[in-house]
């Protein structure tokens, strides 16, 4: 979903895997829409692996800031802050209401939340982005490059045509903007210049998979994982990535590696194919 203006960092060429024509990708069908009627089952399985999850490595103390997707609100990322509380970090909700999009002041606000966060904790703020959160999270740390320690979005749809989402039309409902500018859309598939990754599922029922796959790079990556895209901020697998890629000392960030058991949870594909 598109935010309200392009970041102002320059285009990639259009030969880029990242940057293909993906306009004939299409939204997930009927049967993977059905299916994401299983994200009760995903919470539940969160709460029975809690004690596991309070196990992960502690965090720093360092400020995250955590995006709701279209429609929700904060208490829809409740478990997951949660979850990042308890492992020592300093978590901070939108603060915003229900996200129905980037509306006059939206983004402003956002930028400033983040300011406010990197003078308070003397720190640079993580930010944790689920489905249009993630488009929040890319664009601040593009323009904030210099507060921004990390982005992990959560079935996030950065590239493609969001017509290849079962969403695009309610987004354009409640937000009063076009889902069809090819300007802003070419600027939203840019990677941000802080390290980045996209955790993702290719049983996504609301955004097709490949709209939330980026070129890897030093910087880029991308986690997939089994999930429905309603229940990625409370599927074990999803959150136990999440905190892994958070957990990383600031300046030695390294690419997800599922080494021993974690390589039957998880791949790390190197192009959208």
């Amino acid at each position: 979903m598109p935010a309200s203006r392009p970041p102002r960092i320059p285009r990639r060429p259009s030969s880029t895997p990242d940057t293909a024509d993906h306009d004939d990708l299409r939204a997930p069908n009927a049967w993977l829409l059905m299916l994401e009627g299983r994200a009760p089952w995903e919470y539940a399985a969160l709460l029975a692996a809690l004690p596991w999850m309070r196990k992960l490595p502690r965090g720093d103390g360092h400020p995250v800031l955590v995006f709701p997707g279209l429609g929700a609100n904060d208490l829809s990322t409740a478990p997951l802050r949660a979850l990042l509380d308890a492992l020592g970090y300093a978590t901070q909700p939108w603060g915003q209401g229900f996200n129905f999009g980037p509306r006059t002041g939206v983004l402003e606000q956002c930028k400033a939340r983040l300011q406010d966060l990197q003078r308070r904790h003397h720190r640079k703020v993580s930010l944790v982005g689920w489905s249009l959160g993630g488009i929040y999270a890319r664009e601040l740390a593009k323009e904030c490059p210099a507060q921004a320690r990390c982005v992990v979005t959560l079935g996030t749809p950065f590239t493609g045509h969001p017509r290849a989402t079962n969403a695009w039309r309610f987004f354009e409902m409640v937000s009063g903007h076009t889902a069809h500018d090819a300007t802003l859309l070419d600027a939203i598939r840019e990677a941000p210049p802080v390290p980045t990754t996209s955790i993702y599922s290719k049983t996504d029922g609301v955004v097709a998979w490949r709209c939330s796959v980026m070129e890897p790079s030093p910087l880029a990556e991308n986690i997939e994982v089994q999930a429905s895209h309603i229940g990625l901020g409370f599927n074990p697998m999803a959150l136990y990535a999440l905190a892994d890629r958070l957990a990383q000392p600031e300046g030695q960030w390294q690419h997800f590696e599922p080494k021993g058991a974690r390589r039957w949870f998880y791949k790390t594909p190197h192009a959208t194919d």
